[in-house]
């Protein structure tokens, strides 16, 4: 069991949970860890999104890293896709991203790349780990004189990134691109306020952007991918052919289409899965989801001879999958997806420009490119239960007899997925099926019978 690691890094309250200490600790660790390997002085890239508490979370790590004796190159505020891919570009040993993602302000993080642009596995963190509390270990990896490491400014490599997505998506978007395709952006106030207005200009798409101005506590806030109330309202009052949403570190994406309704990840990655096909271009003719997809994306890949492959919840299994089998298409419902052709990770602004090309070649307005997938309602239930208990569940005979008769109720047009809150004392109970009102029943029902069995 791991002590400070997540699913998605460590993250944590700022400055208090989340100290200069630990931060410190964190950075001299993962400097060794991740570059002990090598022969030569490691140079490490760091990067942030706009919270207020990012640069102090950035003073500590860079400290941590140059009392290793590794040199950094402070990126400043940057999406976590373009961190990853300057990675792989400038050939660094490590990079880092100092973002809680889709959270509040008050909260921050610490996730690891490797040097090949992907998130570090769970053994590496679990070494890293090992080593933060080892005092003993940690004043051993300690420079000395001219071993110690050097710090540059280097904001200006995020202008590579910039070069490399509008070399993507140029020639197509500016074939097909008409001026009454209007699309509005909401950069959730976070790492991609500046670099997607300027990606956008210079694809010449026509466009407004909103939630743009981060003062340091209103990242998320009411806003960006997981609060689209805003830009719906605004893209139907606006008249606008899309909306597009970013989460606060820019790894995720989100859309609105002309008429207010949502397309997630699911459905994006119906569409994308489409297009890649029908240009002979989706690897292996596969696409790689969770176990939370919603059941209409696995209808819709049965239906057009698409081989659909399942793991766990997280993005980093989907890209182990994609990685050990060369599939190149696969995400989760949240919108991050990943196209592993241009980047190793979830990367928003790539996503949007995706939707945005394929629209704009089909000639296709947003509502109707998504009626090639009929998205099932889905409900999910919070069954409160014995902390000690949540995973009891799997080998509760009369739990499992509940599920499968409950499956076998829907006869292939409806699942049910129960899965324990990594954090909290709670088992969700998710239900998908045609009927909401049925579904809804049936989970509540389930999730009553669960507390029950676990309090």
């Amino acid at each position: 069991m791991r002590k400070y690691f997540g699913t998605d890094g460590i993250r944590r309250i700022a400055n208090t949970e989340l100290s200069p200490n630990l931060v410190f600790k964190v950075a001299k660790a993962g400097a060794y860890v991740l570059s002990k390997h090598s022969n030569h002085t490691p140079t490490i890239l760091i990067g942030r999104d706009t919270r207020i508490s990012g640069t102090l979370i950035e003073s500590a790590m860079v400290a941590g890293f140059l009392s290793y004796g590794a040199n950094v190159k402070i990126l400043g505020v940057i999406p976590t896709p373009a961190v990853a891919y300057l990675t792989k570009k400038y050939n660094a040993d490590a990079s880092v991203v100092i973002s809680a993602s889709h959270n509040t302000f008050e909260f921050n993080g610490v996730k690891y790349f490797s040097n090949k642009g992907t998130k570090i596995p769970d053994s590496l963190e679990e070494e890293i780990e090992e080593i933060m509390d080892s005092d003993e270990k940690l004043l051993e990896l300690t420079a000395v004189a001219e071993k110690i490491g050097i710090a540059e400014n280097r904001e200006d490599m995020l202008e590579d990134y910039v070069d490399f997505i509008v070399g993507i998506f140029h020639e197509s978007i500016t074939k097909n691109k008409t001026d009454d395709f209007k699309i509005l952006i909401d950069t959730a106030n976070g790492a991609t306020y500046k670099v997607a207005e300027r990606i956008y200009k210079r694809l010449g798409i026509n466009f407004d952007i909103i939630n743009n101005e981060p003062n340091g506590i209103n990242i998320n806030y009411n806003c960006g991918s997981t609060h689209l109330e805003m830009l719906k309202k605004k893209v139907l009052e606006g008249k606008y052919s899309l909306g597009i949403a970013y989460d606060g570190d820019g790894d995720r994406c989100l859309a609105i289409d002309e008429n207010g309704n949502e397309i997630d990840g699911d459905i994006m990655l119906a569409i994308a899965s489409n297009y890649l096909k029908s240009k002979g271009k989706l690897a292996n003719h596969s696409l790689v989801a969770t176990v939370m997809s919603n059941l209409g994306l696995k209808k819709f890949a049965e239906k057009n001879s698409i081989n659909f492959k399942q793991t766990k919840v997280g993005d980093r299994y989907v890209l182990e999958e994609m990685m050990k089998c060369g599939d190149n298409l696969g995400g989760e419902q949240s919108g991050h997806i990943i196209y592993l052709d241009y980047n190793p990770t979830g990367d928003g602004i790539l996503t949007s420009l995706m939707l945005i090309k394929i629209l704009f070649e089909n000639h296709e307005l947003p509502s109707e490119a998504r009626k090639i997938i009929n998205i099932y309602p889905q409900v999910l239930i919070n069954a409160k239960v014995d902390s000690s208990k949540k995973y009891d569940y799997e080998n509760d005979k009369e739990i499992k007899e509940e599920i499968e008769k409950l499956t076998d109720e829907f006869s292939g047009n409806g699942r049910v997925l129960i899965r324990p809150s990594g954090t909290e004392p709670l088992v969700r109970v998710m239900i998908e099926g045609e009927d909401q009102r049925l579904i809804t029943e049936k989970a509540k029902k389930l999730a009553q019978f669960i507390e029950k069995k676990l309090k």
